[in-house]
């Protein structure tokens, strides 16, 4: 693996734990795609470090579980500014 691909997903599992960070807001403040948010955490830091993968796992899963709540209140909020 390139040393640069190690270094962003060690970069990337410490902004999602220090930032309570879904994988779109990573994605986003990294300028990659979230497959590949993904692939770093899930895949490749469990190579390189298996302990800062599982703190950052734990972080996603629970973004996961809480996502369709989220969901329902970003469309709430969308339909309480609209005017009809």
């Amino acid at each position: 693996m390139k040393g640069y691909i190690e270094e962003r997903a060690v970069e990337i599992a410490n902004y999602i734990i220090e930032e309570n960070a879904t994988v779109r807001q990573t994605a986003k403040k990294f300028g990659i795609s979230k497959s590949t948010v993904h692939k770093d955490v899930t895949e490749r830091l469990i190579q390189i470090n298996p302990t800062l993968a599982r703190e950052a796992r734990k972080v996603l899963d629970v973004n996961k579980s809480e996502r369709h709540i989220r969901g329902g209140l970003a469309t709430r909020e969308k339909y309480q500014h609209q005017h009809v």
